[in-house]
């Protein structure tokens, strides 16, 4: 096997990375903060590169084309937040529900099963061809690098605030937080919101960055958050306990998996098993707390210690 190849391919793997590690904080705020399964994110990533996408083709510039997208997310975040707390219906279903008119929707946006963007033809801000030969500025993995930067520093701001705090109360204990008069259906229609605005607009920089949009984009897009945000939390969380830094980590659990999947691909591992290999990794990552909290205590409290773990 060619060592030159896997170090040729990791810069690439980085900035696909650094791409889904948007849509990882969008999976980790509903995962995390609302404690809420949010399967929407299957369809909101194939939502935002699609409308990116055609916005670029119909002549709009990249930027306002990016925001439509982030937009479109919002709207997908508030129909699940609407199906959750205004019909009843739990989360998880909510989440499906939408997930499955998104396939039509998304069909519509795009009138195809799939539509390309030329780097050629229009002004991307990221793109496979943008890794190597370029300026910093133009470099994909410096770009996407400080749009996270941004993120994080406005999320940081924003859950800091009255309505933030209301939003993390809300998730860490739903009785409690009415209890202190917040609003707490509100709060999970603004926490989906926000989460799959993030996921949208990781999706219309996927889009840019291999060149097409697809109808199934998305599939399988959540275990891929879970994976960041499992691996993030497994590698850093008694270092980064800071709630910025805790995205950050969810930001290096994503490089870190796909720096994994490209070393995978470079074993030539089938390429029909990476599917399943993604599943097993987020249910090994899963299951650490569990095992820890199972055996290990277990064997604490025979030495006569403590009990933690």
């Amino acid at each position: 096997m060619d060592i030159m190849a896997l170090v040729n391919a990791l810069p690439g793997a980085a900035a696909q990375g650094l791409i889904w590690a948007i849509m990882a904080i969008g999976v980790y705020i509903t995962y995390r903060v609302l404690d809420i399964a949010d399967l929407t994110v299957d369809g909101t990533l194939c939502t935002g590169g699609a409308v990116c996408v055609v916005c670029m083709m119909n002549g709009c510039n990249v930027w306002v084309a990016i925001l439509a997208a982030t937009c479109a997310g919002l709207l997908a975040g508030l129909v699940t937040g609407i199906f959750h707390t205004f019909m009843g219906i739990q989360a998880i279903l909510a989440g499906i529900l939408t997930q499955l008119a998104l396939w039509s929707v998304n069909l519509k946006i795009m009138g195809k099963a799939n539509q390309a963007i030329n780097v050629d033809k229009y002004d991307l801000i990221v793109s496979l061809r943008y890794i190597k030969g370029v300026p910093l500025y133009q470099n994909t993995i410096f770009v996407v690098a400080v749009i996270i930067a941004v993120l994080i520093a406005v999320l940081y701001w924003f859950f800091g605030t009255e309505l933030g705090c209301g939003i993390r109360a809300t998730g860490c204990n739903a009785a409690m937080a009415r209890a202190q008069g917040i609003n707490t259906n509100r709060n999970k229609v603004l926490g989906l919101m926000i989460s799959n605005g993030l996921v949208a607009l990781s999706g219309a920089l996927l889009a840019q960055y291999q060149g097409f949009a697809d109808i199934n984009m998305g599939r399988g897009s959540i275990v891929i958050g879970l994976a960041a945000v499992i691996i993030g939390e497994a590698l850093l969380s008694r270092i980064f306990r800071n709630f910025a830094l805790k995205l950050v980590s969810v930001a290096v659990g994503s490089i870190v998996y796909y720096l994994v999947y490209q070393v995978v691909i470079w074993c030539k591992v089938d390429t029909d098993l990476l599917k399943a290999f993604s599943a097993v990794v987020v249910a090994i990552f899963l299951a650490v707390p569990y095992w820890k909290a199972k055996y290990f205590t277990r064997v604490d409290v025979r030495k006569g210690g403590s009990g933690r773990a």
